[in-house]
C-alpha cells in the first residue's frame, strides 16, 4: 500500500466481531480477494487487490490485540520515529489508545487527535 515515505498511509485496518462476515461483505462488495492470517485459534485477512493482488487492507476479529479497538477503519501513519511522535501525540492534546507494540522489528501505536478521531503511527525499523 505505501510507498514508505514518512508521513504516507501504511496499512489500513478493520476490526471487528464479525470479521469473516465482513471479510465476505468486501468481497462481494469492492472485489477484494482475502487471505487468511493465523492468530492462533482464528483467522484474520489480507484483503488483497482483484486483478494485482497487491495487499491493501486488513480485516480483524477484535480479539487480541484488537479487542478494544472500535469498528472502523484505522490509518497506520509511517513516521520516523515512533517515540519523538508520541511525545508530539500528548503535547498537541492528543492521547495514546494503546502502548507502543511490535509487530516483527516494526514498532506502532493507536493514537486519539484532540478531536478524538483514532489512527495509527507505524515506525519501520
Amino acid at each position: 500500500m505505501s510507498d514508505n515515505e514518512i508521513g504516507t498511509m501504511a496499512w489500513l485496518d478493520l476490526s471487528v466481531s464479525n470479521a469473516t462476515e465482513v471479510k465476505s461483505f468486501y468481497e462481494d462488495v469492492v472485489g477484494w480477494k482475502s487471505e487468511s492470517v493465523a492468530m492462533g485459534d482464528y483467522d484474520d485477512y489480507v484483503m488483497l487487490e482483484p486483478i494485482k493482488s497487491g495487499a491493501v487492507a486488513g480485516i480483524c476479529h477484535a480479539q487480541g490485540v484488537n479487542k478494544d479497538l472500535p469498528p472502523a477503519w484505522l490509518p497506520y501513519f509511517l513516521v520516523a520515529d515512533i517515540e519523538a511522535s508520541i511525545k508530539a501525540v500528548e503535547a498537541k492534546g492528543g492521547s495514546l489508545v494503546t502502548e507502543i507494540k511490535s509487530m516483527g522489528s516494526d514498532k506502532y501505536a493507536v493514537i486519539k487527535d484532540p478531536a478524538g478521531a483514532a489512527c495509527a503511527i507505524y515506525q519501520k525499523i
